[in-house]
């Protein structure tokens, strides 16, 4: 167990996370010949195509240092904010973590809060300077930077290179001098926390474990403590590029168990593994639950897809356990499921995921955030989506949730960002100057209003400097109302949508103006209107396609043409009652995309 060492890297999306894990994989020859190539553990698709990582990759490599062959459990972790759950299940079966800053960028939003959480597990931090071979690197500014947000030495902060692998080995060994060994029992009861799990379809479910107590060999028959179920242990062993099974795995070790689970409901990422014949009293606590930001309903273009679409977002949770979902049926589109996602980003790559690995092609309505509705009778309820919502009359007050949220930017940009947080309901609470021409601005806001396209915003007006972090706040009270979208009278709930009184009408005004654009035209008119309530505040129609009866008529009596106009009209007239409007999955998310 002395040779044991496990680590996980975190960093701000983008500052070099992946391609540092291929030089560290590199240089220990864990990986070699063809199967070396950028981003080696980004083994998605989407994960190459985006430049992003998404889940965590965890991989074990072996290194020659003074005295011996040490073990090294590496777990590269994503950087963007909504992939912070797979951080936090990261970093409980780590104990030190290479904080990893970007030389020409500094320290940005998510660096810090990925710290804060390593620190709360009480891992050992060894902070690294990366991309020092940048010609805009400026390493010894970012070190500032460091000491002043960490209260560390100058002399413990590495510089490397990624690209290069400058300074890869001197890592190396600051991994095993620095990172304390797994603390465990061998002889106690045996204790395996699962951080991760993946669907085979040949294998069934496999499921990743940190080994805390006692050893786990071939064939054991665990038990599963949080579902109570029990297994033979068909196969055990550790992660390297492909799972390589061993005979044993000890106490303090990373590595990866198949024991036939056929159904996703029996394994849950924080649930601990133990023997049957001499069990553990109790799991592993401290594994949080998650809690979604963001809710959307997700609904198959074929009704008959409904149990497929059940099985694909269950095997996608196992993979993925941010992700919840539970049925919900709306009158436009069928029945479907409520996913909560951890915010946009999340919802756009499952629903990504969903039509690449399962072929599920789904309608995603507008996303929202979850309200808390009291009624005059003094009962509070959650609601999760605009149709839930009971008849304005019978409601006292809403509340909406808040999020303390804290963007990091350059001085020069601090203007528009101001005007973007404050025009999106924000209140400013403090701003702190962090170094030279870099400031903190906190805001409390709804997160009602960042979950549509605040980022995308806040992207383009600092031209990708400024960072972005949140966590949830509080709830407080607010104006809401429902606004409804009618086609032909019809209102399309799927469409709906939660808004504040003040932004409602021209929101309303908007929806209506894009929704012309995107319905086809029919062979009758189709009017679009934004309604609250029973008061309809805009309206757009789209043209009806005509057939131009009159071409044959020449000259003549004008009450010709009159007649065949009129019998036109009749015609369409009657098609508009029994004709049906198709809305395209580009309306459903055109919404997001208003302006």
């Amino acid at each position: 167990m002395d040779h044991i060492r496990n680590f996980c890297i975190i960093a701000h999306i983008d500052h070099g996370k992946s391609t540092l894990a291929d030089r560290l994989l590199e240089y220990t020859k864990t990986v070699e010949g063809k199967d070396l190539q950028a981003q080696v553990l980004d083994d998605m698709e989407l994960e190459r195509e985006r430049g992003i990582t998404i889940k965590s990759h965890a991989i074990q490599m072996n290194y020659a240092y003074r005295d011996g062959n040490y073990t090294l459990n590496l777990i590269d972790t994503p950087g963007h904010v909504d992939f912070s759950y797979e951080v936090s299940r990261s970093i409980a079966a780590c104990e030190g973590a290479l904080l990893i800053v970007d030389a020409a960028q500094g320290i940005q939003a998510q660096t810090i809060s990925n710290l804060y959480m390593a620190i709360e597990h009480d891992l050992e931090i060894i902070p690294v300077v990366n991309k020092i071979d940048l010609p805009s690197a400026m390493p010894d500014e970012v070190e500032d930077q460091v000491i002043e947000l960490l209260g560390c030495r100058r002399e413990t902060i590495l510089r490397a290179s990624g690209k290069t692998g400058e300074g890869v080995y001197g890592l190396l060994d600051a991994i095993v001098e620095r990172v304390p060994p797994p603390k465990g029992d061998p002889d106690a009861p045996l204790q395996c926390l699962i951080f991760d799990s993946v669907f085979n379809s040949f294998r069934g479910i496999i499921a990743y474990f940190k080994v805390v107590n006692g050893v786990i060999r071939k064939n054991d028959r665990v038990k599963f403590i949080a579902t109570e179920k029990e297994y033979n242990a068909d196969e055990v062993g550790i992660l390297k590029l492909t799972p390589s099974p061993r005979n044993e795995v000890r106490t303090g070790d990373v590595g990866y168990i198949i024991s036939g689970i056929k159904t996703s409901r029996e394994v849950r990422v924080g649930d601990t593994v133990t023997h049957v014949a001499r069990p553990a009293r109790e799991g592993i606590a401290g594994f949080e639950e998650v809690k979604p930001m963001v809710f959307a309903g997700v609904y198959p273009i074929e009704t008959e897809d409904f149990e497929n679409l059940r099985a694909s977002l269950e095997k996608l949770q196992l993979n993925d356990a941010s992700l919840t979902f539970q049925p919900e049926s709306s009158a436009a589109l069928g029945f479907g499921f409520r996913c909560g996602f951890l915010g946009l980003l999340h919802m756009e790559i499952v629903q990504e995921r969903l039509d690449r690995e399962f072929n599920m092609d789904v309608i995603t309505t507008v996303p929202n955030v979850s309200y808390r509705v009291h009624d005059k009778k003094g009962n509070c309820t959650d609601v999760h989506n605009p149709g839930g919502l009971p008849d304005p009359t019978l409601i006292d007050r809403i509340e909406e949730p808040y999020i303390r949220a804290s963007v990091i930017t350059r001085t020069a940009y601090i203007g528009p960002i101001m005007t973007l947080c404050l025009g999106k309901r924000g209140i400013l609470m403090k701003q702190e100057y962090i170094s030279g021409d870099r400031i903190e601005v906190f805001f409390d806001m709804p997160l009602g209003e960042i979950v549509i396209d605040f980022y995308d915003k806040l992207k383009s007006i600092s031209k990708g400097y400024a960072s972005f972090d949140y966590h949830l706040h509080d709830f407080r009270e607010s104006r809401l109302v429902k606004l409804d979208i009618l086609l032909n009278g019809e209102p399309v709930d799927a469409l709906s949508t939660l808004t504040h009184i003040d932004n409602s009408i021209a929101f309303g005004r908007r929806m209506c103006e894009k929704l012309k654009e995107l319905i086809p035209r029919q062979q009758f008119d189709i009017a679009i209107q934004a309604a609250i309530g029973s008061k309809i505040i805009a309206r757009e129609t789209v043209k009806a396609v005509r057939k131009d009866v009159t071409a044959k008529c020449y000259g003549g009596d004008v009450s010709r043409k009159r007649k065949l106009l009129e019998k036109q009209k009749e015609g369409k007239k009657r098609m508009k009652q029994i004709g049906t409007v198709e809305v395209p999955q580009k309306a459903f998310l055109a919404v997001l995309k208003l302006d």
